[in-house]
């Protein structure tokens, strides 16, 4: 017998966006990015503990901020950056800026092959919203870093 744990599994992994109005958010994103609701769930007030959204091949979750699952406006915004690959960056961002998202970097092409940028949805959360433009190889794209920092 052994003390070493049994190996672990994972079988799914996804975000789970805290924000301050949960229908709205999820208006947002069907809107802006697409996304299908495939559940969603209310406590006896009405606001939604929990709500599976899929984006493409991806899920994510959207819940009602409360007292134990705070949204990032009242931490100070979130260090969690959610990466989107699509297939048109540009028109990604139009969506997601018509809906009330903010640029943090603009949509530009991007030395590592993509084209892309950053936006903050209107709940806080920052999404890299990027585009394959060119194939690159791991040591292309570490020649470029490289140029792009000496």
């Amino acid at each position: 017998m052994t003390n070493a744990p049994a190996q672990q599994t994972v079988t799914r992994l996804y975000a789970r966006l805290v924000v301050p109005d949960g229908p709205r958010a999820i208006d947002f994103y069907r809107a802006a990015l697409g996304a299908e609701e495939i559940e969603r769930y209310t406590g006896p007030d009405g606001r939604i503990v929990h709500a599976l959204l899929r984006l493409g091949d991806a899920v994510i979750a959207v819940k009602d901020a409360d007292e134990g699952d705070p949204a990032p406006a009242s931490l100070g915004g979130s260090p969690v950056i959610m990466a989107l690959d699509v297939s048109d960056a540009d028109a990604v961002a139009e969506a997601m800026l018509r809906g009330g998202a903010s640029v943090v970097y603009p949509v530009a092409d991007q030395h590592y092959g993509q084209r892309g940028g950053r936006l903050a949805d209107p709940f806080g959360h920052l999404w890299m919203i990027s585009q394959t433009i060119e194939e690159l190889t791991p040591a292309q794209i570490q020649q470029r870093t490289d140029e792009l920092f000496t």
